[in-house]
């Protein structure tokens, strides 16, 4: 299993704003740059963070995004589980298979991805920018501010 593109710039933009102490909001173009990821992915997976109640969107000349919710109240499995939007890895009704109705994959595999998301419920936001991770992303949001 691989994650989507758009989870992964999810989980990016998540960890960036969970780190640090800020009192301005972050703007797109600064995630963008610093993760070499395209501004217009970016402002699609904000949008969804935003719908989650997981990321404040402000607008304007001072906006940008900022996190809305503590990082130890989000768990990974639940983030993973929404922005993947995947229930199960096959689909045996889309595409027609002889073997539907006598196969246990679907069930085995639905047992997996249960157990991915599970495991992965052990882990926090907080977990996951903890060191070194959040001193990574604290230097790389100074050296951002320094440029600029």
């Amino acid at each position: 299993m691989q994650l989507t593109n758009f989870t992964d710039f999810g989980l990016r933009i998540l960890m960036y704003l969970a780190k640090g102490d800020r009192k301005e909001p972050i703007k797109i173009i600064e995630i963008a740059e610093q993760f070499n990821v395209p501004r217009n992915h970016l402002i699609k997976v904000a949008n969804k963070l935003s719908h989650l109640g997981w990321v404040e969107t402000l607008r304007g000349p001072h906006g940008g995004l900022r996190l809305s919710i503590k990082p130890a109240d989000l768990s990974i499995g639940e983030a993973l589980r929404e922005l993947e939007n995947c229930t199960m890895l096959i689909d045996c009704e889309a595409n027609v298979c002889a073997l539907r109705n006598g196969c246990q994959l679907k069930s085995i595999l639905g047992l997996g991805l249960n157990a991915f998301y599970c495991e992965m419920n052990k882990y926090t936001l907080a977990d996951i920018i903890a060191a070194p991770t959040g001193g990574k992303i604290i230097e790389m949001h100074n050296n951002y501010i320094r440029a600029s």
